[in-house]
């Protein structure tokens, strides 16, 4: 097949060049004139404006967008939607708020243009390991793209099967090789929406898990309880057979062995906007979502040296008991 993808950072080139592997043409287009240059180089046609990788697609035209959410993702459509034609096809692959896709589907479907939301996880690797897909869209839209997502996916591999899985056919079916229609346009990115408010967490149990065993060595631990901890080769011991085995797990011991003390990192933790988001539709829900909170909020904190509310605290502790905090460090 023939594509279209805009946005040619660290996953967006990654995903154009395994298309092209897997025999589909590309025509690419990013806001740098290097990025183009290089995937040309590599066999895309590359273009130097939204309006020339319309111009070089046949009908009926899919594009793919891989930019940030957002501004830049909503511009994009917005202009996409003034140069496609009835029967063409938008494709966001970026982390969207469901919403926003819903939204955007309703005005595209007036110029009889397709939308299809698809939540894509593999991040860097992805060229190797292919891309892991939730995808949201009518089901004829979506079956007309299954060869671009079929390429994409990683396929079924050497993972084991689901007891009961072979007998699993029709809508579904392709879960085991790592991509799947959802359901109507939204739900591709309200479920990768989920899986990154899961992955807050199950990183900050982690995270949390290898403090301590960091801090089993610390002066104040009384001598007798105190353990210092080969902590990479722990990390490294749970790869291995353990019930938390990961690929987290995994990228964890591959930091861990290359720099012990994580000493190049600074703590401060960024949110994609999607774990806001799960909190989000856990309240308008009702459903109690207590570990995906606590990380959001964790991820919030690492980005002050000490909060208003924290002085607050010290501030009633000396007031009610005459508690005077330490120095840092004392």
């Amino acid at each position: 097949m023939q594509l279209g993808m805009i946005g040619l950072g660290r996953m967006g080139a990654n995903m154009a060049r395994r298309l092209m592997r897997g025999g589909h043409q590309c025509v690419v287009y990013d806001r740098s004139p290097d990025s183009v240059k290089a995937l040309a180089a590599e066999g895309a046609k590359g273009s130097d404006s939204l309006a020339a990788l319309v111009a070089g697609l046949a009908k009926p035209r899919a594009v793919w967008i891989m930019v940030p959410a957002g501004a830049a993702t909503e511009s994009t459509v917005t202009e996409l939607a003034g140069l496609l034609e009835p029967g063409d096809t938008i494709i966001d692959g970026g982390n969207t708020f469901f919403k926003d896709d819903i939204r955007r589907a309703k005005a595209l479907a007036a110029k009889q243009i397709t939308y299809v939301d698809a939540g894509t996880s593999g991040g860097v690797f992805g060229l190797e390991r292919g891309y892991c897909m939730m995808i949201g869209g009518d089901p004829a839209t979506v079956t007309r793209l299954d060869p671009i997502f079929k390429t994409l996916a990683p396929g079924r591999g050497t993972v084991e099967r689901t007891p009961g899985r072979e007998k699993k056919t029709g809508p579904g079916a392709t879960s085991e090789d790592g991509y799947l229609h959802c359901g109507p346009v939204g739900s591709g990115h309200f479920v990768k929406m989920v899986h990154n408010g899961i992955e807050y967490g199950i990183m900050q149990a982690l995270a949390e898990g290898f403090d301590i065993m960091r801090g089993a060595g610390n002066p104040t631990v009384a001598e007798e309880h105190r353990f210092d901890l080969p902590v990479a080769d722990i990390a490294e011991v749970w790869r291995r057979g353990s019930v938390l085995s990961s690929w987290l797990v995994d990228l964890t011991a591959k930091a861990l062995i290359e720099d012990p003390a994580l000493s190049k990192f600074s703590g401060h933790v960024q949110d994609s906007g999607e774990g806001r988001w799960t909190v989000m539709a856990a309240i308008e829900e009702a459903v109690p979502a207590d570990v995906i909170a606590a990380s959001l909020f964790t991820r919030f904190r690492s980005r002050q040296d000490q909060s208003f509310a924290e002085k607050v605290l010290s501030a009633m502790r000396f007031q009610f008991g005459g508690h005077v905090e330490r120095p840092t460090g004392g």
